[in-house]
Protein backbone atom coordinates (compact mmCIF):
# COMPACT_ATOMS: atom_id res chain seq x y z
CA UNK A 1 0.00 0.00 0.00
CA UNK A 2 1.28 3.49 -0.57
CA UNK A 3 1.84 6.09 1.70
CA UNK A 4 -0.44 9.60 1.42
CA UNK A 5 2.82 12.40 1.56
CA UNK A 6 2.79 16.15 1.49
CA UNK A 7 5.44 18.00 -0.38
CA UNK A 8 6.93 20.51 2.05
CA UNK A 9 8.79 24.04 1.03
CA UNK A 10 10.48 26.15 3.26
CA UNK A 11 9.93 30.08 3.08
CA UNK A 12 10.03 33.04 4.62
CA UNK A 13 6.37 34.81 3.55
CA UNK A 14 4.01 31.57 3.65
CA UNK A 15 0.94 33.57 2.73
CA UNK A 16 2.68 35.04 -0.23
CA UNK A 17 4.63 31.96 -1.31
CA UNK A 18 1.37 29.98 -0.66
CA UNK A 19 -0.64 32.67 -3.22
CA UNK A 20 2.03 32.18 -5.98
CA UNK A 21 1.76 28.67 -6.15
CA UNK A 22 -1.95 28.25 -6.22
CA UNK A 23 -1.46 30.05 -9.00
CA UNK A 24 1.53 27.91 -10.40
CA UNK A 25 -0.44 24.19 -9.82
CA UNK A 26 -4.35 25.39 -9.88
CA UNK A 27 -4.03 24.56 -5.81
CA UNK A 28 -6.28 25.78 -3.22
CA UNK A 29 -5.96 26.92 0.84
CA UNK A 30 -6.89 23.43 2.42
CA UNK A 31 -10.02 24.08 4.94
CA UNK A 32 -9.24 24.02 8.45
CA UNK A 33 -10.34 20.70 9.65
CA UNK A 34 -13.44 19.64 10.10
CA UNK A 35 -15.80 20.95 12.85
CA UNK A 36 -13.49 24.27 12.59
CA UNK A 37 -14.81 27.74 10.92
CA UNK A 38 -11.29 28.95 10.18
CA UNK A 39 -7.69 27.55 10.72
CA UNK A 40 -7.13 31.09 13.29
CA UNK A 41 -10.34 28.59 15.71
CA UNK A 42 -8.62 25.78 14.67
CA UNK A 43 -5.07 27.23 16.03
CA UNK A 44 -6.37 28.94 19.14
CA UNK A 45 -7.73 25.76 20.40
CA UNK A 46 -5.06 23.79 19.80
CA UNK A 47 -2.86 26.41 21.82
CA UNK A 48 -1.08 28.23 19.17
CA UNK A 49 0.63 31.26 20.25
CA UNK A 50 -1.76 33.74 17.64
CA UNK A 51 1.90 35.35 16.54
CA UNK A 52 2.56 31.45 14.70
CA UNK A 53 -0.87 31.70 13.06
CA UNK A 54 0.38 32.77 9.53
CA UNK A 55 3.68 30.90 9.94
CA UNK A 56 2.34 27.97 7.33
CA UNK A 57 0.43 27.53 4.41
CA UNK A 58 -1.60 24.21 3.39
CA UNK A 59 -3.02 23.72 -0.02
CA UNK A 60 -4.53 20.96 -1.67
CA UNK A 61 -5.87 19.93 -5.53
CA UNK A 62 -9.34 20.83 -5.61
CA UNK A 63 -10.04 17.70 -7.41
CA UNK A 64 -7.99 15.81 -4.51
CA UNK A 65 -5.86 13.94 -7.12
CA UNK A 66 -2.38 15.49 -6.26
CA UNK A 67 0.06 15.48 -3.28
CA UNK A 68 -1.08 18.43 -0.91
CA UNK A 69 2.03 21.42 -0.99
CA UNK A 70 2.55 22.41 2.68
CA UNK A 71 4.31 25.83 2.93
CA UNK A 72 6.00 26.50 6.37
CA UNK A 73 7.98 29.77 7.31
CA UNK A 74 11.71 29.45 8.61
CA UNK A 75 14.10 31.86 9.96
CA UNK A 76 17.23 31.34 7.81
CA UNK A 77 16.82 31.96 4.27
CA UNK A 78 17.42 29.89 1.13
CA UNK A 79 21.22 29.49 0.27
CA UNK A 80 21.60 26.83 -2.20
CA UNK A 81 20.12 25.06 -5.29
CA UNK A 82 17.08 22.61 -4.59
CA UNK A 83 17.90 19.17 -5.04
CA UNK A 84 14.20 18.31 -5.61
CA UNK A 85 12.32 20.51 -8.01
CA UNK A 86 8.24 21.10 -9.60
CA UNK A 87 8.23 20.60 -13.26
CA UNK A 88 4.88 22.15 -14.32
CA UNK A 89 3.56 19.60 -16.98
CA UNK A 90 1.98 22.72 -19.37
CA UNK A 91 3.74 21.99 -23.02
CA UNK A 92 1.22 18.70 -23.75
CA UNK A 93 4.54 16.86 -24.12
CA UNK A 94 7.07 16.08 -26.43
CA UNK A 95 4.02 15.16 -28.82
CA UNK A 96 2.78 18.44 -29.46
CA UNK A 97 3.52 20.30 -32.23
CA UNK A 98 6.73 22.77 -31.20
CA UNK A 99 5.33 26.03 -31.81
CA UNK A 100 2.21 24.94 -29.28
CA UNK A 101 4.75 23.71 -27.12
CA UNK A 102 6.37 26.53 -27.14
CA UNK A 103 3.33 29.05 -27.07
CA UNK A 104 1.95 26.71 -23.70
CA UNK A 105 5.39 27.23 -21.89
CA UNK A 106 5.51 30.98 -22.52
CA UNK A 107 2.34 31.66 -21.71
CA UNK A 108 2.89 30.27 -17.79
CA UNK A 109 5.69 31.79 -17.47
CA UNK A 110 4.57 35.40 -18.38
CA UNK A 111 2.04 34.64 -15.43
CA UNK A 112 4.18 32.95 -13.23
CA UNK A 113 6.33 35.88 -13.56
CA UNK A 114 3.24 38.32 -13.37
CA UNK A 115 2.62 36.64 -9.55
CA UNK A 116 6.30 37.43 -8.72
CA UNK A 117 8.47 34.26 -10.45
CA UNK A 118 11.51 34.98 -12.31
CA UNK A 119 12.73 33.38 -15.46
CA UNK A 120 16.42 31.73 -14.48
CA UNK A 121 17.16 30.61 -18.25
CA UNK A 122 15.69 29.04 -21.20
CA UNK A 123 16.26 25.37 -22.21
CA UNK A 124 16.07 24.85 -26.25
CA UNK A 125 15.12 21.54 -27.09
CA UNK A 126 16.09 19.83 -30.66
CA UNK A 127 12.50 21.56 -32.23
CA UNK A 128 12.39 24.26 -29.88
CA UNK A 129 12.34 25.70 -26.77
CA UNK A 130 12.38 22.99 -24.33
CA UNK A 131 12.10 24.17 -20.95
CA UNK A 132 11.85 27.03 -18.87
CA UNK A 133 13.71 27.19 -15.76
CA UNK A 134 12.07 29.59 -13.08
CA UNK A 135 12.27 30.66 -9.15
CA UNK A 136 9.16 31.46 -7.01
CA UNK A 137 9.25 34.58 -4.93
CA UNK A 138 11.55 33.04 -2.26
CA UNK A 139 14.25 31.73 -5.13
CA UNK A 140 12.91 28.01 -5.14
CA UNK A 141 13.43 26.52 -8.81
CA UNK A 142 10.85 24.98 -10.51
CA UNK A 143 10.38 24.57 -14.35
CA UNK A 144 7.63 25.11 -16.89
CA UNK A 145 7.97 22.27 -19.59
Amino acid sequence: MATDWTLTMDCADAPSVAAFWMLALGYVERPPPSGWDSWDAWMAAQGVPEEEWHDGAYLYDPEDRLPNLSLLRVPEPKTVKNRVHLDLQVSGGRDVAPALREERIRAKVAELVAAGGTVAWESPGPAGLDHVTMRDPEGNELCVV
